[in-house]
This record gives structure tokens, sequence and C-alpha cells, in this order.
């Protein structure tokens, strides 16, 4: 069993399911509960002062929040609140979202390494209580501060991590940030480059790999029926390798295997239509590229990831029973 298991939320169940998934998974060891925020569906926020508030010890992430679309005086505020809720217990996952979301709301993403760099450094002096100056490319701000009147003036231990795929990103997350958010739809061969990239953008930073902390989010359907919690899998897979692209380009699935689904899938992708494309998702690459199956296939996946450099597992339900999953990996 890994020492470290965390779970991940989207917005496939109810909400206040979820507040009973996330108590229980406190009850049952697990050290964090990362809420996603991805399509427009569901924010992170909302849900993690939800979690925090059920909650005594677990600690709260946000799996990943972008940093284009909350004014980074807002962010801070943001995260000083939840840890007022919390304190100690909350973690900032940022990330540079994808197109063509981005694109479609009006947010041209670009330069996202120097965009992530300024916004890790400010929301770092802001939450560190510092009066702060600073003028970017892309974040002006004069002599701003979390001006706390009642209440915790001292510092957070807000940790700041960045969600990274591309090595680019992942170099930068190794230079400036408490950790990386290994991403989801990779094969544990991933890593390997990726514990590489960390590590030169630590060696830039004068620190080591170590020193950062590595949590990956794991597609993860467990079920007795195999083949049930493989197919639940198959239809997640088949929506995300059509419309993140850059996941599909980590995960090395075929171009016209995705252009295929792409062909099938609107945007935003119907029931129908995931149902109409799912078959194109060969079962090669869901053994691949996720922990589905029985209880026992789901712990041996996770446990190569955990071998190739994760240091927490992020579990993600796709269906089924959650508390069968969390049951599986409970410390």
């Amino acid at each position: 069993m890994p020492k470290r298991v965390a779970l991940y939320l989207q917005d496939a169940h109810n909400l206040r399911d979820g507040l009973e998934y996330v108590r229980y998974a406190e009850q049952r060891g697990f050290e964090a509960v990362w809420q996603a925020e991805s399509r427009l569906v569901r924010d992170a926020i909302v849900p993690m002062a939800a979690y925090a508030a059920v909650t005594e010890r677990i600690k709260v992430g946000s799996g990943v929040i972008n940093n284009w679309t909350r004014n980074i005086g807002l962010l801070a505020a943001t995260f000083l609140t939840l840890d007022d809720l919390a304190p100690g217990r909350i973690i900032c996952g940022l990330g540079a979202w994808w197109d063509p979301l981005a694109k479609n709301v009006g947010i041209e993403r670009r330069k996202p390494l120097q965009a992530m760099r300024e916004t890790i450094e400010v929301m770092r002096r802001l939450l560190n209580m510092e009066t702060v100056t600073f003028h970017g490319e892309f974040h002006h701000v004069d002599g701003i501060e979390l001006d706390v009147v009642h209440g915790r003036k001292e510092p957070r231990d807000v940790k700041l991590m960045i969600g990274a795929t591309g090595g680019k990103m992942m170099e930068l997350a190794g230079e400036i940030a408490d950790g990386a958010v290994l991403n989801y739809c990779v094969p544990p061969e991933y890593n390997d480059e990726a514990m590489q990239q960390l590590e030169a953008g630590a060696k830039r930073a004068g620190r080591k790999i170590d020193d950062i902390d590595r949590p990956q989010l794991i597609v993860c359907s467990v079920d007795p029926d195999r083949e049930k919690a493989i197919d639940t899998t198959r239809g997640l897979l088949c929506q995300y390798l059509a419309q993140q692209p850059h996941i599909a380009k980590a995960s090395g699935v075929a171009e016209d295997v995705v252009k295929k689904i792409q062909s099938i899938l609107g945007w935003p992708a119907t029931h129908e239509q995931i149902e109409k494309a799912k078959h194109l998702v060969p079962e090669d690459l869901i053994h691949r590229i996720t922990a589905s199956g029985t209880p026992d296939e789901a712990r041996a996946k996770v446990q190569e990831y955990l071998k190739r450099g994760a240091t927490c597992p992020i579990l993600y339900p796709v269906g089924g029973d959650v508390r069968l999953l969390i049951d599986t990996f409970a410390q």
C-alpha cells in the first residue's frame, strides 16, 4: 500500500455526496482531497470550502485552477480565506489551462511559463503577508497586501503547486513551486522524463528533487466486475483524449485515433456522442494509462507510478462505488 494517498473529485458526483466521500476518506486515512476545475461545470473553491468545513485533518487542494481568470489579489485573498477555515490544510494547485476552452472565453494563453512564474512569485509574497509592488508582463500591483484587521496576521502555510504536463512547465515547477501535480492519462514511463525535468529545474534553484512534492493524478476505476470497471474508464478517456490534446500527446495515443474521436464528439461532448465514440479507445491503452479493474489490479498499477517517482497517488474515481475505491487504498 502507498504510504500516502489522496482522493480527486471533479463533477461526476452530487456535491453533497462529495462531502460524505471526503469525510469517509479522512476516516480511512487519506492524506488529501483535490477538487478539479476544468470544464465550465463546477468551480474548485466552493467545494474546497465545503470539504474543509466538514473535516478536521485531511488536506484540501485545488487540482488545478488556472492562473488566468482570477485577479492575483483576489486569488491570494481566496486562499487566505480557505486557510482561515482550515489552517495549514490548504494546497493551491495552479495550471496553465487549455484550449479551446480558454480561447472560447476570451483568454489568450500567451507565454504560459512567464505568466505562471509571475503568478507564483506574487502569490507567495502576498501569502507571506508582505506588502507587494510588482510590475511584470502579466501582473501589475502597487503596494498591495492581505490587510487582515480581524484574525490571524501571520504568514500562511499554503503550498503552491504547479499542475504540469509539458517539459518546460515541469522544469519551472521544479525551480519555483513547492511541488508538481503530475497529470493523469499518462503511462508510468512518462514519469521518467518528468523526473529529469523536475530535477533540472530544481538544480537551477539550488534544490534537490526530493525537495519537491510530486503527487500524481491517476484515473482509477475499481469494481469486482473487471469489465465494468474498464468500460467506465473507456468513456472518460474518449472525452479527455479528444478535448485535451496535450494529454493525448503525453499518453502516446495515435493521432488517427484522436482525430476519429474528435470527429464524433462536439464541445461540450454529449453522453450520446461519448457512447458512440468510446469503442475507439483501445483496451490496451486503458490498462497502460489508468488503474482500472479489480481492486488488486488497481493497487498494482498505482505502484507502477510510485516506483517511477510519484510521491502520492491522487485517485480519480471515474464511476462505480467510490467507497470501494477508498477502502481499496485505505491506510
